[in-house]
C-alpha cells in the first residue's frame, strides 16, 4: 500500500494553528503567573499560620496533587455552572490550570522553604524584622533560587498539560489540530506538525526560565561565593 505525506492541507490552515499557538502560550503564561502567586500565598499561609490552617493547605494540596488534571478541568467546567459559577471554555482551562499549578508548586515552594537553615531565621528576627519581612527576604528569596529548577520543570509540565483543555473544545493547538484533523482528514501530517511545535515551544519555554533564573539569581550566588572565599581567607 502506497502512502504519502501531504503537509499542504496542514499548513493552508495556518490562521488556525497560530491562533492555536499564542491561546496556548496566553493560557500557560497566566496559568503560571497566577499559579505561582498563589502557592506563594499558600506556603506563607502554611508557615505562618495556625494549624487549622497548615491542615486546610494540606487538604488542598493533596486533593489537587491526587487527582487527574482531566477530571479537574471537567469538574470545573461542568460542575461549577450547577452551583452558579459559570465559565467559557477558556476561563475553565485557565482556573483549572491555575488551580492545579498552584498545588504542585506548593509543594515544591515548601520544599525549598524547609531547606533554609532555622539559623537564618533567627538572626532575621534578631534585627527585628517581622515575621513577614523575614519570610519573604531572608526565606522565599534563597528558596526560590535553590528550586528554580524543579519549579521550571513544572511550568513546562503545565505548558504541555494545556492540550488536555482541547476536551472541552478549548481551541488551543490541540484543539486546533482537531479541527484540522476533522477538516482536511490529515491525521498524521497534523499531529507530526503539532508536535513539532510542542517541543519547540517547550523547549523555548526552558530557555526562558533558565535566562530568568540566571537573571534573577546570580547576583545572589556571586555574593555568596565571594563570602565564602572571604570567609575561607579569614
Amino acid at each position: 500500500m502506497n502512502f504519502s505525506l501531504h503537509f499542504e492541507a496542514v499548513f493552508a490552515e495556518s490562521d488556525l494553528i497560530w491562533r492555536g499557538i499564542m491561546l496556548t502560550i496566553g493560557l500557560s503564561a497566566t496559568a503560571i503567573v497566577l499559579g505561582t502567586m498563589i502557592a506563594v500565598a499558600l506556603v506563607a499561609m502554611r508557615s505562618l499560620g495556625n494549624g487549622a490552617t497548615r491542615l486546610g493547605v494540606d487538604s488542598y494540596v493533596e486533593l489537587l496533587r491526587n487527582t487527574p488534571f482531566l477530571v479537574q478541568l471537567f469538574m470545573v467546567f461542568f460542575g461549577l455552572p450547577l452551583v452558579g459559577f459559570r465559565m467559557s471554555g477558556t476561563q475553565a482551562a485557565l482556573f483549572a490550570m491555575t488551580l492545579n499549578l498552584s498545588a504542585y508548586a506548593t509543594e515544591i515552594i515548601r520544599a525549598g522553604v524547609e531547606s533554609i537553615h532555622r539559623s537564618q531565621v533567627e538572626a532575621g528576627l534578631s534585627l527585628s524584622l517581622s515575621r513577614l519581612q523575614v519570610f519573604r527576604y531572608v526565606v522565599m528569596k534563597p528558596a526560590f533560587a535553590k528550586i528554580w529548577p524543579a519549579l521550571s520543570s513544572q511550568f513546562v509540565l503545565m505548558l504541555l498539560a494545556s492540550s488536555i483543555c482541547s476536551f472541552i473544545s478549548v481551541p488551543e493547538l490541540s484543539g486546533a489540530a482537531s479541527i484540522i484533523e476533522q477538516r482536511t482528514f490529515r491525521s498524521f501530517e497534523t499531529y507530526i506538525v503539532v508536535t513539532v511545535i510542542y517541543l519547540l515551544l517547550a523547549l523555548a519555554l526552558k530557555i526562558i526560565l533558565a535566562w530568568i533564573g540566571h537573571w534573577l539569581f546570580r547576583r545572589r550566588v556571586n555574593v555568596v561565593s565571594a563570602m565564602t572565599v572571604k570567609e575561607g581567607i579569614a
